[in-house]
């Protein structure tokens, strides 16, 4: 029997096929309105401003859920070093990025580890319809490879939020900089842009991870 949280993830994954599709296939309906010229120049507009990229500044110890998650998924952790480390930001890639972020976000159920899996801090694929914050960008990651983006260019990260608290969100790499992807809002924004103190990120190679330069990373995530 299906559970509702089921559908749900189904509607994210058929959701998400759609927005992938719009990486291979022409716009219509409201391109019927409009020249393709005119939509692609309006995206083109609405893309970040090129900016640095965060810095790496030498290895980090992983958070303890990361490793556990690639025990469980190794598939999801396997890194292609012939992948590129970064994307280049097109119109198309920009509106499946975007609408993978709003989809996941407004999808699924936002719970705790401790309420979800009886422990303080699990990573997993959200996949039941419900997960924490580190969960959200887990999806995100899957439904973004499964549109052909590389996973050497979308790095698991841990920073401080604005309340102070361990907080996971997935950055991306591309040309025109690194940006966040984000369950606490469907915008995604420069990393700098974030308000965020960064901590660590995975790196481009294997499950280790590297700093970012910020304050003493949280034990544990944050569980939102």
């Amino acid at each position: 029997m299906t559970t509702g949280f089921g559908r749900q993830v189904k509607r994210v994954l058929a959701g998400a096929a759609m927005i992938a599709a719009a990486l291979v296939s022409a716009r219509s309906g409201e391109a019927a309105a409009q020249t393709q010229g005119q939509i692609q120049a309006q995206i083109l507009a609405a893309l970040p401003m090129p900016s640095a990229g965060a810095p790496d500044l030498g290895q980090a110890r992983p958070i303890a859920g990361w490793v556990e998650f690639c025990a469980r998924y190794a598939s999801e952790c396997a890194v292609d070093p012939s992948e590129p480390a970064q994307v280049t930001l097109t119109p198309r890639l920009w509106q499946a990025v975007t609408g993978i972020n709003r989809q996941v976000n407004t999808s699924l159920r936002a719970v705790t580890d401790m309420d979800h899996w009886g422990v303080p801090d699990r990573w997993d694929l959200a996949e039941d319809g419900s997960g924490d914050c580190e969960d959200f960008q887990l999806l995100k990651r899957k439904l973004l490879a499964q549109a052909g983006l590389p996973r050497r260019a979308m790095r698991m990260t841990v920073v401080i939020d604005e309340k102070g608290e361990g907080h996971a969100v997935l950055m991306l790499r591309t040309d025109r900089g690194d940006l966040v992807l984000d369950n606490k809002t469907s915008a995604v924004l420069p990393w700098h842009k974030t308000g965020y103190t960064f901590i660590k990120r995975e790196s481009q190679t294997a499950t280790a991870w590297v700093s970012l330069g910020g304050a003493t990373a949280p034990t544990v995530t944050a569980n939102r």
